[in-house]
């Protein structure tokens, strides 16, 4: 008989380590505490309209090691149609000004350039840190398990990039903005606004928008659900099964060995192996009872920095209602939303992009806005239901405010909000992408392997400061990649016949 391995959380996580733990012969079971895959890779259909929660861009829909997993657990085939697009935001100031962030790095500079003629050096040596950062690729095999004929390319590669590291490393944007001297208020007002405001890590910024750059960073036709079907699929086919409407309270552990995990419903499900790709925060604090921690974790939990959750509000709207510009960001302080008052401002983004979302001749919009988990996570019900209505309220009224005319076309109405986010994946405090990247932590990963526990790992965003789903997909790779070394075979990606 194959061993078996159970997968707590059907997320990206849970699907990739499902689908490579079917690929090199092990029986893996999936459970998954909602009733459809996908976790924080989600949507949702109303009345012919699909209100998508996740997906903006996915880093590797061109090359690299993201890339190949994607085509490895179906996330990527052949009628996958893939939009790289021009303009990534367009950002407006309640003043007036305007700030548009391309994706090209050439017609960017020259933007940028034209918008503040004196800071051209500054600018310039901005643009070519970032196409500096290109020469970085991820590892495709993770810590201890990476060969020399591998590591030695990667690094060689690395070399352009090597100075960059070390003199912005452990900068925050803000420090980096500054480092560069800028003079044109426009220029600082913009970048200060939408990256300088918090401790986001400089190299963040730098390699995002390398990877766009690259037309590595691509939008996906259709989104979030059928992502997340393409994955299920794959692992359905591969004779994986799937526990769907099941939520783990706890794992098993028996001398510090890890044997399986006890449902909501009492019952237990044993294994030779468990790997938990749900929320760090449930896995490590309450099914396992605090009890595998060092410092690294404890710190981590205690004082890195978490992804302010989300509000957001979806219009399915009876009208074809155009744009240019896939998102606009409006840096609007206090903007009254319900009982939120925006710190960032507000986001819209227009999806007429994708002819998937909505009826023909018709339109989804959706507005987003960050909202502090301390005011939601001790709301009544009742509050809740009213809360829900206010914020529909304030949101047409912005709707309206930006397309006159749009609120006699809309038919649907969606809110989600972190208590949404929480009731349906467990994520902890609402914090959709997990840790924030900062200028102490970007490259301060999580094991996924707690000390004292063995026949365990972890996968998932909770690992990597940033999140998001190419660390999630890569982090269900690697689990199976530690499994099959303690199992002593060789790791396929391709079932062998």
């Amino acid at each position: 008989m194959n061993k078996k391995i159970v997968i707590i959380g059907g997320g990206v996580s849970g699907l990739s380590a499902g689908i490579y733990a079917q690929l090199n012969g092990f029986d893996a079971e999936i459970v998954e505490m909602h009733s459809i895959t996908g976790g924080q890779c989600t949507a949702w259909d109303r009345k012919g309209y699909r209100f998508d929660y996740c997906l903006h861009w996915l880093v590797g829909t061109r090359k690299g090691p993201f890339n190949d997993i994607w085509k490895e657990t179906n996330v990527l085939n052949d009628q996958v149609e893939i939009i790289d697009h021009e303009v990534h935001t367009k950002i407006f100031a309640d003043d007036g000004r305007e700030f548009v962030l391309y994706t090209n790095l050439d017609k960017w500079e020259k933007y940028l350039c034209n918008l503040a003629p004196e800071d051209t050096a500054s600018i310039r040596k901005m643009c070519t840190d970032m196409r500096k950062s290109a020469f970085l690729q991820p590892y495709s095999d993770p810590p201890g398990l990476r060969k020399i004929s591998q590591t030695i390319p990667s690094m060689l590669s690395m070399m352009p990039i090597m100075i960059l590291f070390m003199k912005h490393g452990r900068k925050t944007c803000d420090e980096y903005f500054r480092s560069l001297k800028f003079k044109n208020p426009t220029l600082t007002y913009f970048l200060n606004s939408a990256y300088g405001s918090r401790d986001f890590s400089a190299l963040a910024f730098i390699m995002m928008f390398a990877w766009f750059n690259q037309k590595n960073a691509g939008y996906l036709i259709g989104g979030s659900l059928p992502m997340a079907k393409r994955m299920t699929e794959k692992f359905i086919g591969l004779g994986g099964k799937l526990t769907t409407r099941k939520r783990v309270t706890r794992i098993i552990v028996e001398n510090d060995v890890a044997k399986g995990v006890v449902l909501s419903d009492g019952s237990e499900i044993f294994a030779d192996y468990v790997i938990s790709a749900a929320d760090g925060h449930s896995t490590i604090f309450d099914m396992l009872g605090g009890k595998y921690l060092n410092k690294k974790i404890s710190n981590a939990y205690e004082k890195w920095e978490l992804f302010t959750p989300i509000v957001q509000v979806s219009f399915g709207i009876g009208s074809v209602i155009s744009s240019v510009n896939p998102v606009e960001t409006w840096l609007i302080k206090d903007q009254m939303i319900g009982r939120t008052k925006t710190c960032q401002g507000y986001s819209i983004m227009n999806y007429c992009f994708d002819h998937t979302m909505a009826p023909e001749g018709n339109t989804v919009i959706v507005i987003r806005f960050e909202s502090p988990w301390d005011q939601w996570k001790d709301i009544s019900e009742a509050e809740y239901l009213i809360e829900k209505q206010n914020i529909e309220k304030d949101a047409r009224a912005l709707l309206e405010k930006h397309y006159p005319g749009v609120s006699t076309f809309v038919e649907v109405v969606d809110v989600a909000t972190p208590v949404t986010d929480v009731n349906y994946t467990g994520v902890w405090k609402g914090s959709y992408e997990g840790f924030m990247p900062s200028s102490k932590n970007l490259m301060n990963n999580l094991n996924p392997a707690l000390p004292g526990l063995k026949k365990f790992y972890m996968a998932g965003q909770w690992l990597f400061p940033g999140g998001g789903l190419p660390p999630a997909g890569q982090s269900g790779k690697w689990a199976i990649q530690y499994i099959c070394r303690d199992e002593k075979i060789k790791f396929k990606t391709r079932k062998e016949f």
